[in-house]
């Protein structure tokens, strides 16, 4: 097995980087009511595609190099609200039934080694 040794330099940087993302989150509201995520996520699409194209004009213009021309960023055409509160109600619904679940599929298991221990 090879070692890789520890940098910290990309400790650093890998740690701001999470950091900022967790700070952007927390600015932003984005754990907060989805009306607002919807618009904090519609402004992303607007101000993201632009800033990273600059951004690369600016590496470019540093640096000599030639970037390629980046494809346009998807479209994401749908509600938060209606994702977030599918997703609640499905994981909510399976955890009312786990308990009954497991004592169904406890109890086949009961039943299974009685018979192969008879």
């Amino acid at each position: 097995a090879t070692v890789v040794p520890f940098s910290a330099g990309r400790f650093l940087i890998k740690g701001s980087v999470a950091g900022g993302a967790i700070y952007l989150v927390y600015d932003q509201e984005l754990l907060g009511p989805s009306d607002k995520s919807q618009a904090v996520l519609q402004k992303a699409e607007e101000v993201v595609p632009t800033a990273v194209y600059q951004f690369s004009q600016y590496v470019c213009e540093q640096t000599g190099l030639k970037l390629p021309q980046l494809p346009a960023p998807p479209k994401f055409n749908f509600h938060i609200r209606d994702s977030w509160n599918s997703g609640i109600i499905t994981m909510m619904s399976a955890l009312s039934v786990a308990p009954s679940k497991a004592w169904e599929y406890s109890k086949e298991g009961w039943d299974y080694l009685k018979e192969r221990t008879k």
